[in-house]
């Protein structure tokens, strides 16, 4: 029996005599993120990189001279996931830093969630010069626009692989592992607690995207559907969607197009800003 058949059978068995109990052991385990290690191609850009601190012990990467493009991996990532777009915004004359996030690499902590994701790159932003762009995947891009509503200011921002709400996120993960219904509302009420804010305001329907934008998403993606992407860009008058035919939900970090339309964007937006001086 595979370790998620056994844990699958149990949640269904005390889901439904200790729901609490059980909610409780899985908001543990989907708050507390696993280190993986960089794989082997990761290794240049690591070996180039500037290693920072920021406020309250956050642990960034840093690359290249110029305009400011702040980025965030997804859950259980990494900076150096976005070796590829990272390297073409260095040669296309841009500083890039890239966030260790809450509980991940070098930085404090040992759970994370969307919310803790989203103040650090308020944190970030605090101690940086005007950013250019913010680039967020997966869990990195839902954080970027929630810390957009937060008052977060950037002059563009760039979503990959993002999921559109929270909730879904949350019913998906209880499903996932077998949790019968009053172990979800339990689970999904103590996420709530954890992070201060009810899961279905973490919903793009809700929030204020003003500045231009990209969205960029897989069709083939198994863990966020391609559909969130849809949902993100109605949502949001000022983007461009980008699906792609494949990626899945990593390798789209090197797909050429998404590098391509990253730059694009950003040239796009420093002619606006000439026009405009």
């Amino acid at each position: 029996m595979s370790t998620l058949s056994w844990v699958r059978g149990v949640n269904a068995t005390l889901g439904w005599v200790a729901p609490g109990m059980i909610a409780s052991k899985m908001r543990q385990a989907f708050m507390t993120p696993r280190e993986l290690p960089p794989r082997e191609w990761e290794m240049p850009l690591l070996a180039s990189a500037e290693r920072i601190t920021l406020r309250f012990g956050l642990s960034a990467l840093r690359w290249g001279q110029g305009p400011t493009v702040l980025l965030m991996h997804g859950w259980e990532g990494r900076p150096t996931q976005f070796a590829s777009l990272i390297s073409a915004l260095v040669d296309s004359g841009y500083t890039a830093v890239a966030i260790d996030g809450p509980a991940h690499g070098r930085s404090p902590g040992r759970e994370a969630n969307v919310m803790q994701f989203a103040r650090a790159l308020l944190e970030a932003a605090a101690e940086l010069p005007p950013l250019r762009a913010v680039i967020g995947h997966s869990m990195g891009g839902a954080s970027a626009m929630l810390a957009v509503q937060l008052g977060l200011r950037t002059e563009t921002l760039v979503t990959i692989a993002a999921p559109a709400r929270i909730l879904a996120v949350l019913r998906g993960f209880a499903r996932y592992v077998g949790m019968p219904p009053k172990a979800r509302s339990a689970f999904i009420r103590q996420i709530e607690q954890g992070v201060g804010i009810q899961a279905s305001r973490l919903d793009v329907a809700h929030y204020q995207l003003t500045m231009p934008g990209l969205i960029v998403h897989a069709e083939d993606d198994p863990f966020v559907l391609v559909g969130e992407s849809q949902l993100i860009h109605d949502a949001w008058f000022d983007s461009r969607l980008l699906r792609l035919e494949q990626g899945g939900h990593q390798r789209v970090l090197a797909d050429p197009r998404l590098i391509e339309g990253v730059l694009a964007l950003l040239a796009a937006r420093a002619v606006q800003a000439r026009q405009s001086a």
